[in-house]
């Protein structure tokens, strides 16, 4: 009976070690440049590199009330270092900071850029940061709080 009591332990404790789990960190889940994405007549985008498909009604209706003309927006998209996606697109007056859920992406945050619209968005990755251009304006330092400082034309804080 004290052999079975010793093997069933024995026999748990292996169990349990191969249910602990497995962390592989540090993880840098940035991409290297934006992707700039034109959905279809569905709202639908496809970025083919990372392999991600996503609908932008929701958000194009989210920036503007009107979620029918989306074929002629170019949406910018970069992903951190932490894995949050920052979405905008020209005109828009917020960049958008969603975070990966089952099957969806989910909203985290909404950066108020410019109430009048940012005209010509792009990103670049400044680890930690976002940096987000905007033409001949001062680029600005994002994370997935908000703003974090601006950038001095020329582009070295």
């Amino acid at each position: 009976m004290r052999h079975a009591t010793v093997f069933l332990c024995i026999l748990l404790s292996a169990a349990m070690y191969g249910c602990a789990s497995l962390i592989l960190s540090p993880v840098d889940y940035s991409w290297p440049v934006e992707s700039v994405l034109k959905p279809d007549e569905k709202g639908k985008v496809e970025e083919a590199r990372y392999s991600m498909t996503f609908n932008v009604k929701p958000l194009l209706f989210a920036e503007t009330g009107d979620s029918v003309h989306v074929g002629d927006i170019a949406f910018r998209m970069i992903r951190d270092m932490s894995g949050y996606y920052f979405v905008t697109a020209p005109k828009f007056k917020n960049v958008y900071v969603f975070k990966t859920d089952e099957g969806q992406l989910k909203l985290d945050s909404k950066i108020l850029i410019s109430e009048n619209g940012i005209p010509a968005p792009a990103f670049n990755q400044r680890p930690p940061y976002i940096e987000l251009l905007n033409g001949k304006e001062k680029s600005i330092l994002l994370n997935r709080s908000g703003m974090q400082q601006a950038v001095p034309q020329g582009g070295q804080k």
